[in-house]
């Protein structure tokens, strides 16, 4: 193709707009800088042509410079509803010809061009040049075939176009593919890119300006009653400052709604990546109750922070409007805030205390839970509930004190306002020295300001179990942050190397705590592609640790491990999993929720082709398999039950070893991935992993 990349058969509109191959890192870096995506001072070089996948190069290049590439996966039939609102995006028009979408509506899309400027085309046009560039192998046959039919020249384009219609319309496309920020992206960033703090400027400015009106119709109304005259006029303006605070409301409440639903997805997808960037030994060392009261944590921080973290900043907005009506009242203002604040914090520490007991109670529940079994079996009778009946009074007393808490707080502060404030305006109405109309504006604003206590009391629980929610799921959302090695470029062709080294370990040390003895000291080993390798030992020798530092799972504390001749950091963590795959052992490895097919193809490309899917009984069939997918109603697709409760321990092997086997990895490492199985199905499952697997590495007791 011509470095111009004229050659794209397409209007000429978006002719102009396409990028060549050789100048596909330049689209990426202005895509993400007018999309505002990007670091400040990244840039991205242009890819070579050596082994080039458009893909795999686009998702190396967005993480280098601050955001992610989201492939889209769409067909060519529902492309014209998939591309609204996939902007920005890089998307491969035809072979090495792609286009650099910047933003668009339901109808038209702005396009990048070469000369930096902003094309604006028809969303329709830019399908049609998708689909006519999938279509031209197709259309010369079908163009034949037609001629064959003598079908009349007045129908035969119709006719065309609906026998490609109909032949693509299932058809998948998967060379688009979308920018988005990284989800640990600083948080102001993406608050932005959802729209957050937009919303929430809109909201505090639609709710104060509601209260301003509605303090002048209580000024007006009441000059009009304590003069004891009603003016027609007076009257209009007080109704149309009272309309007015109609639509005012309704902004607040939509905006509210908007302002929640943004904050609530950046939680969930910064959470979500944190959990998915710890590390194994951390997830271990926190225990799955600990887990479980992170994810009721993490919906406390969603809902608590955004009914009441909405409804305290709104009460701040009225005190706020409340001490510039108040006059010489504001002092007295002050001063109540002041108690309040310190109620507010003492309610906060009693929350604190019993937040944790409460949280200690789910975790030893969930734990409880876990072992149910092992405390039947051998804990005596009486001593079951020992533990519990302790938590349960430590709980009931750490619940007074905060009823005790609340009580003074939500109850006796904004009554006690009313009550203090009223006393000290009573001198002055019944001196009759103050006006009326500041009588009115100081009594409407002692009424607001109570209404701000009310609310912001009322709020104070919420905002307390949303802070004490953040503090626990801090780790999470910190670990969202972490960056991963990504890799150098050179990698992207490590898997085409001529070398026959294809892993190499020297003196490989490891530990489990900076204080501990090492696990490892000074392993090595050097792997040739195509080798069968059998490492034995006794149990806590050290076999599963050192696998787990081959596999990438683990980083050892000293020594060099390569690749194709390639370190860790230069191949990045993602492209080592892909050339290294591991079935870890039993009581490590995990059957998902999901159908047997998921299970078996997710360490590939999801959704699977139909070679991925016949594979994947091809595999299970060879591996011993065929009769439970004979049995099973909907085969591969069936749902096997959470944790995998359906299949025997041995069929949990099995499907473990073809998950491995499947990745279609350089170097596959089965960790007692055997010892379940009796001897025919042991015989059936070294065969197909000696047939299947490239390298193979098997870890076994004598």
């Amino acid at each position: 193709m011509p470095g111009d990349g004229s050659s794209l058969t397409a209007p000429p509109r978006i002719a102009r707009c396409a990028w060549p191959l050789d100048r596909l890192g330049e689209a990426l870096s202005a895509l993400a800088h007018k999309s505002k995506l990007a670091n400040c001072a990244a840039e991205i070089a242009n890819p070579d042509h050596r082994a080039f996948d458009p893909g795999e190069w686009i998702d190396w290049a967005a993480k280098q410079l601050g955001c992610e590439a989201e492939p889209l996966q769409t067909t060519l039939g529902d492309i014209d509803s998939d591309l609204e609102g996939a902007y920005p995006a890089i998307l491969e028009a035809a072979d090495s010809a792609f286009l650099a979408l910047l933003d668009g509506d339901n109808k038209h899309v702005r396009l990048l061009s070469r000369a930096g400027e902003c094309v604006r085309v028809r969303v329709t046009q830019l399908c049609d040049v998708i689909r006519d560039s999938a279509e031209c192998g197709e259309r010369a046959e079908l163009e034949t075939l037609l001629d064959q039919t003598h079908i009349s020249s007045r129908h035969r384009c119709r006719t065309l176009q609906m026998l490609l219609s109909e032949q693509y319309r299932k058809k998948r496309f998967n060379r688009c593919w979308v920018l988005r920020l990284q989800p640990g992206a600083r948080p102001s960033q993406s608050l932005t890119e959802v729209g957050a703090i937009r919303n929430g400027a809109v909201l505090i400015g639609a709710h104060a300006l509601q209260y301003v009106l509605w303090l002048l119709s209580w000024a007006i109304l009441g000059t009009l009653s304590f003069s004891g005259r009603m003016d027609r006029g007076w009257l209009v303006a007080w109704a149309l400052l009272l309309a007015c605070v109609v639509p005012c409301q309704v902004i607040t409440t939509w905006y509210q709604g908007l302002f929640a639903i943004g904050v609530g997805a950046f939680l969930k997808r910064r959470l979500l990546h944190g959990a998915l960037q710890l590390d194994p030994e951390e997830m271990r060392h926190w225990g799955i109750g600990s887990f479980l009261g992170q994810a009721l944590e993490a919906e406390a921080v969603e809902t608590l922070a955004l009914s009441g973290g909405i409804a305290g900043l709104l009460a701040i907005v009225e005190l706020v409007i409340s001490a510039f009506v108040l006059g010489r009242f504001s002092l007295l203002l002050v001063i109540w805030s002041v108690l309040a604040v310190a109620l507010g914090l003492w309610f906060l520490c009693s929350y604190q205390k019993w937040t944790d007991t409460r949280m200690g109670l789910t975790q030893d529940l969930v734990e409880s839970m876990v072992g149910h079994r092992t405390r039947l079996a051998q804990l005596p009778r009486d001593q079951w509930h020992e533990h519990e009946d302790q938590q349960i009074q430590n709980y009931i007393g750490t619940s007074k004190n905060v009823d005790k808490a609340g009580a003074w707080l939500i109850a006796a502060l904004p009554r006690g306002w009313l009550i203090i404030a009223l006393a000290c305006l009573a001198p002055s109405i019944i001196s009759a020295h103050t006006g009326d109309s500041a009588i009115a504006v100081t009594l409407g604003g002692i009424l607001l300001a109570y209404t701000a206590f009310r609310r912001l009391t009322g709020s104070f629980a919420d905002v307390a179990a949303a802070i004490i929610a953040a503090k626990r799921i801090g780790p999470l959302f910190q670990a969202a942050s972490r960056q991963k090695s990504l890799g150098d470029r050179i990698a992207l062709n490590s898997r085409n190397e001529s070398t026959q080294k294809l892993l190499d370990a020297d003196r490989l040390c490891f530990r489990y705590r900076k204080q501990g003895n090492p696990a490892l000291q000074s392993c090595s080993l050097t792997i040739h592609k195509g080798d069968r390798i059998l490492l034995e030992g006794p149990s806590g020798g050290g076999k599963t640790t050192f696998a787990s530092l081959l596999s990438g799972l683990r980083q050892p504390e000293s020594g060099l491990l390569l690749l194709n001749g390639l370190d860790r950091h230069t191949v990045g963590e993602r492209r080592w999993r892909e050339h290294v795959a591991a079935a870890p052992q039993f009581h490590e490895n995990h059957i998902l929720t999901e159908t047997l097919a998921f299970n078996l193809l997710m360490g590939r490309t999801w959704p699977p082709t139909i070679a991925d899917m016949e594979q994947a009984e091809s595999v299970c069939r060879e591996l011993g398999l065929g009769n439970l997918l004979d049995t099973m109603p909907s085969g591969l697709l069936q749902m096997v039950g959470e944790g995998g409760w359906q299949l025997s321990h041995g069929e949990q092997s099995r499907v473990f070893i073809a998950r491995a086997l499947l990745q279609n990895a350089d170097l596959v490492i089965l960790d007692e991935s055997f010892a379940a199985l009796d001897p025919e199905n042991l015989r059936l499952a070294m065969e197909c992993a000696l047939r299947r697997a490239k390298t193979l590495m098997v870890i076994a007791h004598p």
